[in-house]
C-alpha cells in the first residue's frame, strides 16, 4: 500500500478539528500547483461529461495511476474538480444534442432539448450552468450538516426502505406522462421486463438469458440510455433532414443571461431538486440518475402547467441538474463515513483513498479531516468553475444547432457507439446501443414515453432484491413494510404522488364545468 505524502508543513497523521481542516484545504488551493489541479480535473471532467458513454467512473480510473505521485491533497484537488465538472459536461451534449453524456443527464433531455429546437439552446445552457452551480454548493453545505449524523442516516435505510424508495421511483411514471398514462404503462412493463434479465441475486439462476453469457449481469444501463436517446435521436434527425432549429435569428438572439435568471427566479425548484440529489445521492445503491429523474418527476408535480414539461419548460431543465451536482455531495457521506461506495464514481475513488493510504470509513472522518473538506472545496468549487467555462462559448455551442444534420451525423454516430464500445471494451455493449436505438426511434414514431422505460429498468432489479429480501427478513411478514417509521413515511410519500395527479384532474374539470355555466 502505497504510503501517503503529507502537506509542507502539516504534522503527520495528526488529528485536526473541521476549521483547521479547511485552513490546510486553502494552503493546498493557494499553493504547490493546487489551482492547476484543480483547472485540469474540471476541464477533464467537462470532456468526459460531453462525450457520451465515458462519465466520470472512466476518468477517475485513469486519473488514479497518474496520482501517484503526488500529494493526498493535491490528488483530491484533481479528483474533486473532475467530479464536480461531469454532471454539467453532460448536459451540454443532452440539451444542444438529445443526447445524455452521462445517465443521469438522460432526464434534461425531455425538456433540454425542446428548447433548443425552439432556439432556446442558449437560455437552456445558461439555466443548466447556474442550477449546476447552486446544486453542487448546496450539495456540499449539506455534506457537511449531514457528516456528524452521517451513521444514523444511513443505518436508517434497510431492504423495506430500498424497495419503497424503489416504488416511489417508479411512481413517477404515473405523474410524467400526463395525457400517455396507458402507454406510459406499456413502456414502464418494457423497463420491468428489461430490468428482470440476467442474474438473480436471491435464487443464484439466470433469467431470461438464452444462453448469452454476456445477459448474466444484466442489460448495461448505459449503453441503453446511448441508443434510446443518442442513437434514435441520429435516425430522427437523418430522416426529417435540415437543421436541429430552422430559426438562425432566435439562436443569434437567444440570450444565456436569460437561463441563469430564470434559475434564480424559480430558486424553489433548485433547492428542492438539490435535497432530492443530496438525499438520494447518500443511498447506497440508488444513484444519480433516480436523483435526477425524481428530481424531473417532483417539478411536474407541482407545477401549475404540469402539460408543459416535455415541451420546453425551463423548469424542466432546472430541477434534473440542481439533482446532479447536488447527488455528488450526498454520495460522499456513505462512502467517507463507512467505505460503501453512493455511486459508480464513488467506487473508483476508493480506488483512489486506498492508494494514497487511507482506509475509507469512520477513521477517515477523525485521521484525514483534511482529505474531505480539500474534496468538498474542489466539488464546490468546479461545479461552479465548469459552468462559467462553459457559458463562456454557450453562445458558440449554441450555433451548433444551425448546423446541417448530414454533417452531424457522421460525427455523432462514431462518438456514440466509441463511447459505449469504450465502457468495457465490448462489442456487446455497441449493438445493445444500436437495439435500443432502434427501439427509442420507434417510441418517438409512435409516441410512446421513454421516460417510463428508462426509470423501470434502473429501478426494477432493486425493488425486486429488496422486496424479496424484506419478506426473507421478516420471515413472509408482509407488515414489514408499514411497521417501521420510515418505510411508513415513503409508503404515504408514495400514496400523495399518485393521487396529485387526480386531485389536479378534478381541479380542472370543476374548473371547466364552472366555466361552462358561467
Amino acid at each position: 500500500m502505497a504510503v501517503r505524502q503529507e502537506t509542507p508543513g502539516r504534522t503527520p497523521w495528526k488529528r485536526v478539528g473541521m476549521l483547521e481542516a479547511i485552513g490546510f484545504s486553502f494552503g493546498a488551493l493557494a499553493s504547490g500547483g493546487g489551482v492547476i489541479y484543480l483547472l485540469l480535473g474540471t476541464i477533464v471532467g467537462l470532456i468526459f461529461g460531453i462525450i457520451p458513454g465515458l462519465g466520470g467512473p472512466t476518468a477517475l480510473a485513469l486519473l488514479i495511476p497518474l496520482t501517484f505521485g503526488l500529494d493526498t491533497l493535491s490528488a483530491m484537488l484533481l479528483a474533486g474538480g473532475i467530479m464536480g465538472a461531469v454532471p454539467f459536461g453532460g448536459s451540454v451534449t443532452a440539451i444542444l444534442l438529445n443526447t445524455p453524456g452521462t445517465a443521469p443527464n438522460a432526464a434534461t433531455v425531455f425538456d433540454g432539448y425542446p428548447m433548443t429546437k425552439l432556439g432556446r439552446a442558449g437560455e437552456a445552457l445558461g439555466a443548466a450552468a447556474a442550477a449546476s452551480s447552486i446544486g453542487g454548493v448546496l450539495g456540499i453545505l449539506l455534506l457537511l450538516a449531514a457528516l456528524p449524523v452521517a451513521r444514523e442516516i444511513i443505518l436508517f435505510f434497510s431492504p423495506p426502505e430500498f424497495f419503497m424508495l424503489a416504488v416511489l421511483g417508479l411512481c413517477a411514471i404515473a405523474v410524467s406522462t400526463e395525457g400517455k398514462f396507458l402507454r406510459g404503462l406499456i413502456a414502464a412493463g418494457l423497463g420491468l421486463m428489461i430490468a428482470f434479465v440476467g442474474y438473480d441475486d436471491v435464487s443464484g439462476g439466470t433469467r431470461f438469458t438464452f444462453g448469452v453469457a454476456y445477459l448474466w449481469d444484466g442489460v448495461p444501463l448505459v449503453p441503453s440510455l446511448i441508443g434510446l436517446f443518442a442513437i434514435s435521436q441520429i435516425v430522427t434527425l437523418y430522416l426529417a433532414g435540415g437543421t436541429i432549429t430552422d430559426d438562425a435569428a432566435q439562436v443569434r438572439v437567444t440570450r444565456v443571461s436569460d437561463g441563469v435568471r430564470a434559475a434564480f427566479r424559480n430558486w424553489p425548484t433548485v433547492l428542492r431538486g438539490s435535497a432530492i440529489g443530496a438525499a438520494i445521492g447518500a443511498i447506497p445503491g440508488v444513484g444519480g440518475t433516480v436523483a435526477a429523474f425524481l428530481a424531473y418527476s417532483t417539478a411536474v408535480q407541482i407545477s401549475d402547467e404540469p402539460e408543459t414539461f416535455g415541451k420546453g419548460n425551463v423548469l424542466g431543465v432546472i430541477a434534473p441538474e440542481a439533482s446532479n451536482n447536488a447527488r455528488e455531495g450526498g454520495a460522499l457521506i456513505p462512502t467517507l463515513a463507512f467505505g460503501i461506495p453512493g455511486s459508480a464514481e464513488m467506487a473508483v475513488f476508493l480506488g483512489l483513498l486506498v492508494l494514497h493510504g487511507m482506509q475509507p470509513g469512520p477513521s477517515i472522518l477523525l485521521d484525514h479531516m483534511d482529505v474531505v473538506t480539500t474534496l468538498m472545496l474542489a466539488l464546490a468549487i468546479s461545479s461552479v468553475l465548469a459552468s462559467v467555462m462553459c457559458l463562456m462559448v454557450a453562445r458558440q455551442l449554441a450555433r451548433i444547432t444551425l448546423v446541417d444534420v448530414n454533417y452531424l451525423v457522421p460525427v455523432i454516430l462514431p462518438v456514440s457507439l466509441v463511447g459505449a464500445y469504450a465502457l468495457n471494451n465490448s462489442m456487446y455493449d455497441v449493438i445493445v446501443a444500436v437495439i435500443f436505438g432502434l427501439i427509442g426511434y420507434l417510441m418517438t414514431r409512435f409516441d410512446y414515453p421513454r421516460l417510463p422505460l428508462v426509470i423501470a429498468m434502473f429501478l426494477g432489479s432493486v425493488m425486486e432484491v429488496n422486496f424479496r429480501q424484506s419478506l426473507m427478513i421478516s420471515q413472509g411478514d408482509w407488515t414489514t413494510f408499514f411497521t417501521r417509521g420510515l418505510s411508513l413515511t415513503l409508503f404515504l410519500l408514495i400514496v400523495l404522488s399518485l393521487c396529485v395527479p387526480l386531485i389536479r384532474y378534478l381541479m380542472r374539470t370543476r374548473k371547466t364545468a364552472r366555466e361552462r355555466t358561467s
